[in-house]
């Protein structure tokens, strides 16, 4: 068994009892695997801080071969069933063959593979043809490469991603997950499920034939043979044609299915996923498929699987980290207990981290020209500190510092350590009282929804606060320190003197970043109080406070509840830090009235329900509205939904990915750009509102926001 542990190659036996360390750590190995005679490894590591194929002998004795030496990452290999050749991915455009005895490498298809986000190419049962992944407007096609013929086929093409193909082992059938429904950008896949596709109209076997055969003397082989035999698949078919309608569901509709892994034995077809149908937590669960009989599954394990691997007896699941073995039938995993201790020299690893963390940004960042900047140069110019990087704070500083010279957002290295970590911790005992800021221990107001704001609490404005769990107030001290604590308290006994009278009440108290949610949630209330009595309750609130998808529950929600009884809508975006849902916030907004219907003698009502686009609405925006509020407020004037209002936004958006390291550090990578319809970047131009209006310092002060009074008039004007 050759496996790897922080970028090192290790080779044992099957049980994990005898354990070898094979590379020496210098560079982080990702993958390896077991050559044809079981005596040498392919695996690969970092050259220049990208992934390169390299030879080694099993047993660490050997010299190590270098394969590839390309400034592009390879990675993703898999072996044909007679190991004669591999297939593997190369940087973000090319599907290479690997010839497995000259160790020679050569491009087999150029196409948008992208250098991350795909899935893993195979070879057909026959070794004949790959299967491999594709993008096509950001979502993954499945495709298919005759080797011979060097033709290539596009079997989806659908709009939506189909991930992680897999061949079944009788060669008729291509397993692959999909939200068939939904594209999976920018979202991801919601719903996934896994399903199959046969390769050509195939018929069910017939018992009357299984019959006969059983009447039928069994030619004797020798067993070497019969295993021959067993992977011969001459007759293997590929019919493009109706793909799409051979498809077909092979697991639950509940849940998310993802991860599909098929075996066989002589009789069983077996495919093993990972799924949370059960109680929302991913676990392997298995299909079982038998001529004549009905399917069956099962649960495996009570966690998911990252890989399956199987070999002649056993199969060997990466799980939580560690090495399961199981047979194809069973349903006990056992774990592999593996213990050895190795040492890994720091320095060595923060100058890999260094090269690797280079590289990903120069293969991927979404800008070739990398904002004006000599990318190169500028790493020759960093690397000149890193002998003086002494821990991961160091490292951490190094490369934000060299990162920051693409003058990017979305961009960054975080990294954790146990040097870094806080030994000193306070909580603030937060209540919901707002103190005056003249009259310290005077209460000013109480905060809405907060623990001071229940109905079995009596806190009153114009209250002294006199003493805390006790403690009496000493009128020249800071008044937090009376609510600063090592951990955060269970209750708060607070005395206050309410007009020469003392009064006693307890507290829940809640958490400093509760406190600030409240504060937000205040000022949303206010504005949604002025927007009602400025226009006289005909116009609909939403704020968001991010483009997260439980924001989007709370828009959806204010909608549900407001939309259809107003006749405007304002939608602010002002101080939005961004996320991923401006497709289903503009899609809701889109929709307008197409008919009308009505119950006998009941009122006419417009279809569908909600109906925004058919009334006036502006959105509005600021200085601080950034990422995908941006894109948002673009598609809302590219859509012509209605006016904008206020500021332009922050010029902080390109979509992300990221990349974690060998120590698990990682580095946030900006991989795509979002432009408008005539190729502006917005990350350079932000998006500008139709109607500018600056709220100032003063303006805040005052409870004014000519903004929002702004965005009333207009909705208003439109109505009259």
């Amino acid at each position: 068994m050759a496996f790897v542990s922080r970028g090192i190659i290790f080779v044992s036996d099957n049980e994990g009892k005898f354990v070898n360390q094979i590379s020496d750590g210098k560079e982080r190995v990702l993958e390896v695997k077991w050559l044809k005679d079981n005596k040498n490894l392919i695996f690969n590591q970092t050259y220049k801080g990208y992934q390169n194929w390299f030879k080694i002998s099993a047993d660490g004795k050997g010299k190590v071969e270098q394969l590839t030496s390309d400034l592009r990452n390879n990675r993703d290999i898999t072996f044909n069933n007679d190991l004669s050749q591999a297939v593997y991915l190369s940087g973000r455009d090319e599907v290479r063959l690997l010839d497995l005895k000259s160790l020679k490498s050569s491009t087999i298809v150029k196409d948008e593979i992208w250098a991350f986000q795909n899935s893993k190419p195979s070879f057909s049962p026959n070794d004949e043809y790959v299967l491999f992944s594709a993008k096509r407007n950001f979502e993954l096609d499945i495709f298919i490469h005759n080797i011979k013929k060097n033709t290539t086929v596009n079997l989806t093409n659908t709009g939506v991603s189909e991930a992680d193909p897999t061949w079944s082992p009788d060669g008729k059938y291509i397993y692959f997950s999909s939200d068939r429904k939904n594209p999976s950008y920018p979202l991801g896949m919601q719903e996934s499920s896994i399903y199959r596709a046969s390769l050509d109209w195939f018929d069910q076997a017939y018992k009357s034939e299984k019959f006969d055969n059983l009447f039928v003397e069994e030619k004797k082989v020798e067993k070497k043979e019969k295993k021959e035999e067993k992977n011969d698949f001459k007759a293997l078919t590929i019919n493009p044609e109706g793909f799409l309608e051979r498809i077909e569901l092979v697991t639950d509709r509940f849940g998310y299915q993802t991860n599909p892994f098929v075996f066989a034995d002589d009789k069983k077809q077996f495919l093993f996923y990972n799924t949370n149908q059960e109680n929302g937590k991913f676990q392997l669960y298995r299909k079982t498929t038998t001529d004549f009989e009905e399917d069956k599954t099962d649960k495996i394990f009570n966690k998911g699987a990252d890989f399956i691997v199987k070999n002649e007896k056993n199969l060997y699941a990466l799980i939580d980290n560690s090495v399961y073995k199981f047979g194809i039938s069973s349903t006990n995993p056992e774990k592999v207990s593996i213990k050895y201790n190795f040492n890994k020299n720091l320095a060595s690893e923060f100058n890999q981290m260094y090269e690797e963390a280079w590289a990903g940004v120069e293969e991927n960042f979404y800008d070739e020209n990398f904002h004006g900047i000599d990318w190169k140069a500028k790493k020759e110019q960093y690397a000149t500190f890193l002998p003086y990087v002494n821990n991961r704070n160091d490292l951490r500083i190094l490369l934000n510092d060299l990162l920051g010279e693409l003058n990017s957002s979305h961009l960054g290295f975080s990294s954790f350590g146990k040097e870094e970590s806080r030994r000193l911790n306070y909580f603030t005992n937060e209540t919901g009282i707002i103190f005056k800021k003249d009259q310290p221990f005077t209460v000013e107001k109480i905060l809405r929804k907060s623990p001071a704001f229940l109905k079995n609490v009596d806190v009153q404005e114009g209250d002294i606060l006199v003493s805390v769990n006790g403690q009496k107030i000493d009128q020249n001290q800071n008044r937090e320190t009376y609510f600063t604590t090592p951990k955060k308290l269970e209750e708060l006994t607070l005395e206050f003197d309410r007009k020469g009278k003392t009064i006693s009440t307890k507290i829940h108290p809640i958490s400093n970043n509760e406190l600030k949610s409240l504060l937000y949630d205040e000022w949303i209330y206010e504005n949604r109080q002025r927007v009602k009595k400025l226009s006289n309750d005909r116009i609909a609130y939403s704020y968001m406070k991010n483009m997260s998808t439980s924001e989007l529950d709370v828009f959806l929600l204010d909608m549900v509840e407001q939309e259809n009884r107003k006749d405007g809508v304002i939608l602010d975006l002002r101080f939005n830090t961004g996320g991923n849902v401006h497709d289903k916030v503009l899609n809701f907004l889109s929709q307008r009235p197409y008919l009308k219907w009505k119950y006998r003698e009941g009122q006419l009502t417009v279809q569908p329900n909600f109906a925004p686009s058919g009334k006036p609405i502006v959105l509005l925006i600021n200085e601080y509205s950034l990422s995908d509020a941006e894109m948002t407020a673009a598609g809302f004037k590219a859509l012509k939904l209605g006016k904008i209002i206020g500021q332009e936004t922050y010029r902080w958006i390109i979509f992300t990915s990221g990349k974690g390291l060998v120590d698990g550090s990682f580095y946030r990578l900006p991989s795509w750009g979002t432009y408008t319809l005539d190729g502006q970047n917005l990350e350079k131009t932000g998006v500008k509102p139709d109607i500018y209006i600056k709220n100032t310092f003063l303006d805040r002060l005052e409870n004014k926001d000519p903004q929002l009074e702004r965005a009333i008039q207009e909705v208003m004007k439109e109505l009259k």
